[in-house]
């Protein structure tokens, strides 16, 4: 028994539930008198809802397969070998669930060395190698790719990618090694380290072979038919394969320089693998790929034990599983079908959520506000957003005129909504103004429609206490831009019935959102964590902190934005809002910052100003340093982290205390979802846990040993 062998017998054993894929070997004669080719093709025996995967049987398979073929190769019976994979779907890679299993540095070093094993055989076979990606390729799937001679793609390729760093690991069964070896390294790098940090982003079938990683493009429709023609041509030595020369020179070492430029402005350090990956890219640069390979398997088997891995792994199954089925919703069986939607308020929130009811439910959406103008404007806002989707390809004409159809605007509340289902208001964040329009929607809508608030931190509860019928109001709760982030804090209020609250659970899976049911708590979840997190923040600037230390001090936890810059994403008249509300609520936690109000009160969009001669970076506003009113209590950049992540601890610990959501995971699926919270910090708790900020606040983790962590 070969060492291969015996390694993936030994992780198999560590892994019984995996989803093993087959790899079945076919033969037939190729056009053109080629020959007698053998085509291995990849297959879990699931449709593609559930993608083929790499996990240690399925690895000992493809190994199987390949000691087939290679006997074949040996004895001149085969003039060449393909891989290809089932319908929609060619291999998307690790099965990570396996991964989730590892407790020891050697388990995970035999993982990574039994995909390069079984992989690179594929390069060393007697005959030229041809992998056709037929369908979505991501991670292993592209690397077992790599390892052959040639490579065709379909233009209906919907998603490739390497998205190893993005979940804190590096591509490592060649991606690394080979990928700059092939294509340059500049365009290598853009692929493993600027795609996967920027949110995992895919490549399409064009993309793929424009990169130069494919050798040829083909239709959807009879792609594989036309890859075996193209092999044969390949094979005869009619199409001759040219690729041009990789620079190894100084455009390798300038592509390796803005990777770490690139991770720096996404991680701030904070996360290694994209380091981990440049350092093996760099090394790359002499072509020794076995070296490279080497590299490889270390870098895995250290990121597998590693926190950041686990941690992005459980973000991963939050936003894909639990996301899905949102925990505490009640049985779907009880949501009622909704056929008109209508929107109160014309901004620009109402705006937006007008589009998106419109887009996703394709249902009469009707807008009402206090005068015409602002409902023309907000109709008028839905019709140009419509115009843009058709301007893209991304709807057609008839679509956009069904959909301009079925939006409109009214003044009068009555005959806008005496037919509508759910009516959702967007208007001013004030109780009293809110309960009046809730009354005057009431005194019109039908019995069973249901009354839904896109408050960010106002009492639910309290604004259906005046209502015949409290039980039908329920929270929902966006966030901005409502086309960009997932989640959906659905808030049940104290009267809400199980009803209404199925009804908003099924309008946001149509919406394509991620619901978390939240409890009707003060600023619910991520306005509450991050208005202490932020609170904090000014909490040391008023004591005497300079502001740039502040902001510094947040930097290791790669955060998609630095505190004050996201105050003036979110507006400092809003945070100052919803601090003053949770101050009210929590007067010994949450404070108001006199400083906070100062700007707000100075008409200040924020406390920056970006100029063309600084590269348009944040500096602090000389008219904002003038109102800034500082203590002479000065805290080191540490000192400033520890105060802000106590602080957090310590409120989330209240927040699940009080059942504002059933557990630390809803928390983190909020922040993911919510406020673009990264991966590699699992949301937030997984790093609470791993810094020990958890224990020293709380006296316990989060979660359990195992979660989000290396098993013990």
């Amino acid at each position: 028994m070969s060492t291969t062998a015996e390694l993936l017998k030994g992780a198999a054993e560590l892994f019984p539930d995996e989803v093993v894929t087959s790899a079945h070997v076919r033969h037939f004669e190729l056009p053109a008198g080629a020959g007698r080719f053998a085509l291995i093709t990849l297959d879990n025996g699931f449709d593609h809802t559930k993608p083929t995967t790499f996990g240690p049987q399925s690895l000992a398979n493809l190994n199987t397969a390949i000691d087939q073929v290679e006997a074949e190769a040996a004895n001149g019976e085969i003039t060449g070998v393909g891989i290809t994979g089932k319908p929609f779907i060619f291999a998307v890679g690790a099965d990570l669930k396996g991964v989730e299993l590892l407790k020891k540095h050697d388990e995970a070093l035999a993982i990574g060395k039994g995909g390069h094993d079984v992989f690179k055989r594929l390069s060393s076979l007697a005959v030229p190698t041809f992998a056709y990606y037929n369908g979505a390729a991501m991670g292993g799937g592209v690397e077992v790719g790599l390892h052959c001679t040639y490579r065709t793609v379909s233009k209906a390729l919907p998603a490739f990618s390497l998205p190893e760093v993005f979940l804190g690991l590096v591509p490592g069964w060649g991606g690394c090694a080979i990928l700059p070896n092939l294509i340059g390294a500049e365009k290598a790098v853009s692929v493993i380290i600027e795609n996967s940090l920027n949110q995992n982003r895919q490549l399409k079938g064009k993309q793929v072979f424009e990169l130069g990683i494919a050798d040829a493009l083909f239709e959807g429709a009879d792609f594989l038919e036309q890859s075996l023609i193209w092999t044969a041509s390949v094979l005869n030595g009619t199409t001759t394969v040219e690729r041009p020369e990789v620079d190894r020179g100084e455009a390798w070492d300038q592509a390796v320089a803005k990777g770490r430029f690139v991770a720096d402005s996404k991680v701030h350090g904070a996360a290694p693998a994209a380091y981990r990956a440049l350092d093996i890219i760099e090394a790359a640069k002499d072509g020794d790929l076995q070296k490279g390979f080497d590299a490889e398997d270390q870098a895995l088997a250290d990121l597998i034990m590693g926190g950041e891995l686990r941690s992005g792994i459980y973000a991963f199954n939050l936003v894909q599983k639990r996301g899905k089925r949102p925990a505490g919703a009640p049985d779907k069986s009880l949501a009622r079908p909704v056929t008109k939607v209508g929107v109160v308020g014309a901004g620009l929130m109402a705006s937006q959520l007008a589009l998106l009811f419109l887009r996703r439910l394709e249902v009469p959406v009707v807008l009402t506000d206090i005068d015409q103008e602002r409902v023309d404007k907000g109709v008028g806002y839905v019709h140009t957003e419509i115009e843009k989707l058709l301007g893209k390809g991304r709807i057609n004409q008839d679509k956009a005129n069904r959909l301009k159809g079925l939006v409109s605007g009214v003044l009068d509340k009555a005959a806008g909504f005496a037919d509508a289902d759910f009516v959702i208001e967007a208007v001013f964040e004030e109780m009293s103004v809110k309960q009046k329009v809730f009354a005057e929607v009431e005194a019109v809508a039908p019995a069973h429609a249901i009354l839904a608030t896109n408050t960010s931190s106002l009492s639910v509860s309290e604004m259906a206490s005046k209502l015949k019928h409290p039980e039908r109001v329920v929270g929902f709760h966006f966030f901005n831009p409502v086309a960009i982030l997932p989640l959906l804090e659905i808030v049940r209020g104290e009267q809400t019935d199980d009803a209404s609250l199925a009804t908003a659970f099924g309008v946001a899976k149509k919406l394509k959102k991620t619901a978390v049911l939240t409890k009707d708590a003060p600023a619910f979840v991520v306005n509450r964590i991050l208005t202490r997190f932020m609170g904090e923040i000014q909490n040391v600037i008023d004591e005497g902190t300079p502001v740039e230390t502040a902001e510094k001090a947040i930097e290791p936890l790669g955060l998609p934005m630095s505190p004050l810059v996201l105050l003036e994403l979110v507006g400092p008249a809003i945070g100052l809002h919803v601090s003053e509300t949770l101050n009210r609520s929590f007067p010994e936690r949450f404070t108001v910052s006199p400083n906070l109000k100062a700007v707000v009160e100075a008409g200040k969009r924020g406390f920056y100003v970006y100029s063309a001669e600084n590269d348009f970076k944040p500096e602090l506003d000389p008219e904002v340093a003038a109102l800034l009113k500082q203590g002479d209590s000065v805290l080191t950049e540490e000192q400033v982290r520890d105060r802000v992540l106590d602080a957090v601890a310590q409120e989330i610990g209240l927040m699940l205390d009080e059942g504002v959501v059933a557990e630390a995971q809803d928390i983190d699926l909020c922040l993911i979802t919510g406020a673009g919270w990264p991966f590699h910090l699992g949301g937030i708790t997984p790093y609470l846990d791993r810094e020990g900020v958890s224990e020293r606040v709380n006296g316990k983790r989060f979660l359990a040993q195992g979660v989000a962590s290396v098993p013990a």
